[in-house]
């Protein structure tokens, strides 16, 4: 991640339309899989700044890993989070350890990907889950993908592929649907038209519609597919994939 968007990824994980609709959606599904199970023991690969690490202390106790040595301590320092430094592809954990391990969009910036999913099932009990979620499709790829040091984006078949026989998967899906189509076009559009300018500083998604009318209407958007998501109606196509998985 570039260091002045890095500065700006903590607020945003906390107020940014995408980041409260995603939490949200993927809380959701939590609650469906796990029920009222409240005393798990959950480890959190790619916490960044925190927000889904307290989202998830809602279902038990946090062991929270992030590759970024700066943004450990700056969490440690600010939210008391006691976050370790460390990296998905070499999880500082013994076997069996976790009843859930969460990888919210981190797989898709290692180049060993396989090893990463590999990890969060070592780590994992057997009757555990394994929670991922991903960006979809190489043809979407924009300077989004670039400056937070994207290696790739998925389809559902190339991801799930990972996932080997070391699991059974109890729910798949693209999801970030309904805004599918614009998004999409914008990104053609979008990338189309740098080529051909001068190149210019790069720029999140996140960082480029602030009107607060718009990104409320984006977030409802959103949203609005926990509905069908948490009657596991699964979206044949998104800006996002999410995996949840079971351990044999």
């Amino acid at each position: 991640m570039k260091d002045s968007y890095y500065k700006q990824y903590y607020d945003l994980e906390r107020n940014n339309w995408w980041f409260v609709a995603r939490k949200e959606i993927l809380r959701s599904q939590l609650k469906r899989i796990l029920g009222n199970r409240k005393n798990l023991k959950i480890l959190n690969v790619g916490a960044a700044f925190g927000a889904t690490t307290v989202m998830l202390q809602e279902f038990g106790e946090v062991c929270s890993v992030e590759y970024s040595k700066e943004c450990c301590d700056f969490v440690n320092e600010k939210l008391n989070l006691n976050f370790v430094h460390g990296s998905i592809t070499e999880l500082p954990y013994k076997d069996n350890q976790f009843d859930l391990a969460c990888a919210f969009d981190v797989v898709e910036h290692v180049d060993e990907d396989q090893l990463a999913v590999d990890e969060l099932h070592r780590v994992c009990k057997s009757g555990g889950y394994i929670f991922t979620t991903v960006p979809a499709f190489k043809s979407l790829w924009s300077e989004h993908d670039d400056i937070n040091e994207h290696k790739r984006r998925y389809t559902m078949k190339n991801f799930t592929r990972l996932f080997n026989n070391k699991s059974s998967i109890v729910f798949k899906s693209y999801f970030n649907s309904f805004l599918f189509l614009p998004v999409a076009a914008y990104r053609l559009v979008a990338t189309a038209f740098k080529r051909k300018a001068k190149k210019k500083e790069l720029r999140s998604d996140f960082n480029k519609i602030e009107n607060s009318f718009a990104t409320n209407i984006l977030y409802r958007i959103f949203k609005s597919e926990n509905r069908l998501l948490r009657k596991k109606i699964r979206f044949p196509i998104g800006l996002s994939i999410m995996v949840i998985a079971k351990k044999q």
